[in-house]
């Protein structure tokens, strides 16, 4: 593998067993995030919430840092803590002043996390529009063709799941921006293995969960907000005693939200969860997330080649700004293929047409051309 990756390798212990290049799905973790937590569990069992309570407190705050800079968002004071990306994007959608009639535009084959909350708001009279795909992904053009006076929301993943087409969020922020249309990011597919950047993207609400390309574990999730647009949003479904100006002050029922994204965490969260992403997000600023995406590129070419050679049809576009860290193979009987796949050790996912491979930056070459050769065995 490139060299200057092989100590991070080390860090997973997955890579005795497997060539593991499914982290688009559920990622294992790494040495030190298991060990962020087992330290965590070790003073939860040995001491009292009063005294870890004021510990947790620093980490916390450490963690929203974390993610500013990995969003390069404005402010620490712009990220809260949510369940998962559904539980993010669903706030946000229940949070939007809609009124009946306002429109919000979808690409069709997104995942459902960022489908369902805008059918949701059909009782409030907002009318979901699917924009078709082409060539696996988003086709910026026929997306703006869709956008009429009543269009309130765009709503888009960076990467789509069952295609690996990244889509030009850039693009799409800069429409956004020009057309005052709130724009909402589902970025799990992306953040870990590619950078983001809130601001240059004009993006006004992004959530993410943890478990994939950021390598932490599951249940433990983020949701960017854009301080800008706070003063705009009414009381959505979730509120919670942490929601509120003075929430330590149980019995005085101050009703007044947090100024900040702060008025989106609810109560007691996710403690083990959020040890776990604050070690995870900073294994992965210690590498580097440009590095890390050229990493991810440099595997799927190789991947991509040898896939083309083998006279594999993918289901995305491979334009070098269309490539992310997913790349689907369309096969007949994915289910069973990837079944032969995980069997000789190589793990990769059924998904959309095919089987989906997505590398990290610890994967070697000789890990991704295992796939090919492995397809063309199990259709033997």
């Amino acid at each position: 593998m490139n060299h200057e990756f092989a100590p991070y390798r080390a860090e997973f212990p997955i890579t005795e067993r497997y060539a593991f290049l499914s982290h688009a799905a559920v990622s294992a973790p790494s040495q030190r995030v298991s060990h962020a937590v087992h330290a965590f569990l070790e003073v939860v069992q040995h001491d009292h919430i009063m005294n870890y309570y004021r510990e947790m407190l620093p980490m916390q705050d450490e963690l929203r840092q974390r993610i500013a800079t990995l969003l390069n968002a404005q402010s620490k004071d712009e990220i809260a803590f949510v369940q998962n990306t559904a539980m993010g994007i669903s706030t946000v959608a229940a949070s939007i002043p809609f009124t009946s009639g306002d429109n919000v535009l979808v690409l069709d084959g997104d995942y459902p996390s960022n489908i369902y909350p805008w059918l949701n708001q059909a009782h409030r009279g907002v009318l979901t529009k699917f924009v078709p795909q082409r060539d696996g992904g988003l086709d910026v053009d026929l997306l703006e063709q869709r956008i009429d006076r009543r269009t309130k929301v765009i709503a888009l993943s960076t990467v789509m799941f069952a295609t690996g087409f990244r889509n030009d969020i850039a693009r799409v922020g800069q429409l956004c921006k020009e057309r005052g249309i709130i724009f909402v990011v589902d970025a799990i597919q992306s953040l870990g293995a590619f950078p983001m950047d809130v601001q240059a993207n004009h993006i006004d609400f992004l959530a993410a969960g943890s478990q994939k390309w950021l390598m932490a574990l599951g249940g433990c999730g983020f949701l960017y907000a854009k301080q800008e647009r706070l003063d705009e949003l009414v009381p959505g479904a979730y509120v919670g005693t942490s929601s509120v100006v003075d929430p330590m002050n149980y019995l005085d029922y101050n009703f007044t939200l947090q100024p900040t994204a702060e008025r989106f965490n609810l109560g007691t969260p996710n403690w083990a969860g959020m040890v776990a992403l604050n070690a995870a997000i900073a294994l992965l600023q210690e590498v580097g997330i440009e590095r890390i995406a050229q990493q991810i590129l440099r595997l799927n070419d190789a991947l991509i080649t040898d896939l083309g050679e083998r006279g594999y049809r993918l289901a995305a576009s491979t334009a070098s700004e269309q490539r992310s860290g997913i790349v689907v193979a369309e096969v007949p009987d994915a289910m069973h293929r990837c079944q032969a796949l995980n069997e000789a050790g190589v793990i990769v996912t059924p998904r959309g047409k095919g089987v989906r491979v997505a590398p990290h930056f610890y994967n070697t070459v000789e890990e991704v051309l295992q796939v090919g050769e492995l397809l063309d065995r199990s259709a033997a």
